[in-house]
């Protein structure tokens, strides 16, 4: 008896794969884990053995449905490390080759748009992203500018309607029975933007990733500062929710002596509290519920502390490199 699993991974000759699947290539927020220039408990702690932890590069995913043709979603610095530790991505099909079809920016921050300039090497890069972080990109962070005397970029714009509420999705060329939906996120532009201080609603997104196959659904939102009511509706209706997990408390950073700025100034919503992320994903019926995008400051890194117990008493998990989610 053949099995769905076996099925799925492609195991079998004639099979492609039925299951959406993800892999988390980076779960760590800007810097990493260990940050090269921090020695906060957890940094320092890792390095000297008395911290149990796992190390984190900067955070993206990889969405197929076929196992042979990938989504990025962000490109971080670590995008070439992060590569050569997902041999998927790398299928060898040719004396040059890549498994990855297209790029999907939720934003213009550093930490998730840089490692294009690793991809320049391959052929001209799809890249799909609002107007908003385009701009930046071509304007601010020249990205686009530079990459045009190398392997070159093709827009593909992704369109929110801010004013229905109802947002369009739309299809990857290459990665088939995938549908995207797009939805405006109440966070940060990046520190370089004009309109860090005023973003605009395509300046950061979420998405709800569909296979249209199975019908299962996952919410996708690395930088998440409110839940307002329309991203409230989609993580209630997904099988999986990968979201926001950054800091534990509000006044995470200026505790620690790194920053003086608070969690919700950086356009993040904290894991703790009454109003915290934790508080929210526990009114979820969903399958999984994983943070991802956590700052090296954040306890829960720490696989012995009392937060991360919070978290496993709640059903949350933290996500790390490498991890595989299939729906």
């Amino acid at each position: 008896q053949v099995s769905q699993a076996g099925i799925a991974r492609g195991a079998l000759p004639g099979f492609v794969m039925t299951l959406m699947r993800i892999i988390v290539l980076g779960a760590s927020a800007g810097g990493g884990f260990p940050q090269w220039n921090c020695n906060c408990r957890n940094c320092a702690g890792y390095r000297a053995g008395t911290v149990r932890a796992l190390a984190r590069t900067q955070s993206s995913i990889a969405v197929s449905t076929n196992g042979l043709d990938w989504l990025l979603i962000n490109a971080s610095p670590d995008i070439l490390t992060q590569i050569r530790a997902t041999p998927a991505l790398q299928p060898g099909r040719a004396t040059r080759d890549t498994g990855i079809a297209a790029v999907l920016l939720m934003d213009a921050q550093v930490d998730h748009v840089t490692g294009l300039m690793m991809l320049r090497e391959g052929g001209r890069l799809r890249v799909h992203c609002t107007a908003s972080v385009w701009e930046d990109l071509t304007e601010r962070l020249p990205l686009t500018r530079v990459l045009a005397h190398y392997c070159g970029t093709d827009w593909q714009p992704i369109t929110l309607d801010t004013e229905a509420g109802l947002q369009r999705p739309f299809e990857v060329a290459g990665i088939h029975h995938l549908r995207i939906t797009p939805f405006p996120l109440s966070s940060k532009a990046p520190p370089y933007s004009p309109r860090r201080l005023e973003p605009d609603p395509g300046d950061n997104i979420g998405i709800l990733l569909e296979d249209t196959h199975t019908g299962r659904k996952t919410f996708y939102a690395p930088g998440l500062g409110v839940i307002e009511p329309h991203i409230a509706t989609a993580m209630a209706g997904a099988d999986c929710v990968l979201v926001d997990g950054t800091f534990w408390t509000e006044d995470e950073m200026v505790r620690s002596g790194l920053s003086s700025k608070l969690a919700h100034e950086m356009g993040h919503l904290p894991l703790s509290g009454d109003a915290g992320m934790l508080a929210f994903l526990n009114t979820l019926d969903a399958r999984r519920k994983i943070v991802i995008h956590i700052n090296n400051s954040n306890p829960i890194l720490d696989d012995d502390s009392a937060e991360r117990a919070e978290l496993t008493r709640y059903g949350v998990e933290v996500a790390y490199d490498g991890m595989e989610i299939e729906l």
